[in-house]
């Protein structure tokens, strides 16, 4: 009988040792650290502002983020504005896109491309370089796919995104352009957080939008944003804002950064 405790003293040490750690472990599994999350990257904050509803205005969908309405989505019917004749006179894309000051050997995903207005001019001064067309629509995909291979443009690629997603692989955007787009994101917080991954380091986003403070610019409201705004929107999901552009007719050129 004596012989018999003995041998199990080894199983009862060793039982002693692992019920700690296995306690331990499920501790750690309960309370994980948010700021150690594999979804997040350090320049990330622990916690992303969260959606609210209301009634929706007449030109909005009712989802508010961070105090402001998410617009209705101009779909592939208004490619014809798009492409109106007297955008250069109304918005002076050509001096936006100078202002951009892109290296020849620039990854840039124009994200919300449309019909590709943006896109064919930026091709031709990054011919080492290529646009990512980003659109959720397949319809103004084939349209940018269609009018590629009428220019003759090979560095312009049409890339199907996602409602939360730009649907890109992690760390191989130089930066990003988004015309008129951003407010019409029925998921915002996930698509800067997708844009967050996909940007390299330092990478830059340059926000096009409709002034909102000025009420001479003939758009919807819900079609414009402030600056205030579009700042508080972005530092929250991790950019860091470097400077708003001037000389544009209507639009603000804000630019932010990837830390």
């Amino acid at each position: 009988m004596k012989t018999r405790y003995l041998a199990l003293i080894p199983i009862i040490i060793l039982a002693l040792f692992l019920i700690p750690m296995v306690l331990l472990r499920n501790e750690v599994v309960k309370s994980p650290n948010p700021s150690l999350s594999p979804s997040l990257s350090p320049s990330l904050p622990p916690s992303i502002p969260s959606y609210t509803t209301a009634p929706p205005s007449p030109d909005g969908i009712g989802k508010i983020f961070m105090g402001r309405e998410i617009s209705q989505v101009m779909g592939h019917p208004g490619i014809g504005w798009l492409e109106r004749d007297d955008r250069e006179k109304e918005e002076a894309p050509s001096k936006a896109i100078a202002l951009l000051e892109l290296a020849p050997n620039t990854v840039i995903a124009d994200i919300g491309a449309g019909s590709g207005y943006h896109a064919f001019r930026i091709a031709p001064l990054i011919p080492q370089g290529q646009v990512i067309a980003v659109d959720i629509q397949p319809e103004m995909l084939r349209y940018l796919r269609d009018e590629a291979e009428k220019l003759g443009i090979k560095n312009v690629h049409p890339h199907l995104g996602k409602i939360d997603s730009i649907n890109l692989p992690a760390n191989t955007l130089d930066a990003a352009l988004m015309v008129d787009a951003y407010h019409e994101f029925s998921h915002p917080a996930e698509m800067l957080l997708s844009l967050h991954k996909a940007l390299k380091p330092g990478g830059k986003i340059y926000l096009l939008e409709y002034r909102a403070e000025d009420p001479e610019v003939p758009i919807k409201p819900l079609h414009k944003m402030t600056e205030a705004q579009a700042v508080k929107e972005y530092e929250a999901l991790g950019f860091t804002f470097l400077e708003n552009k001037p000389g544009l007719p209507w639009q603000h050129l804000l630019i932010f950064e990837k830390p």
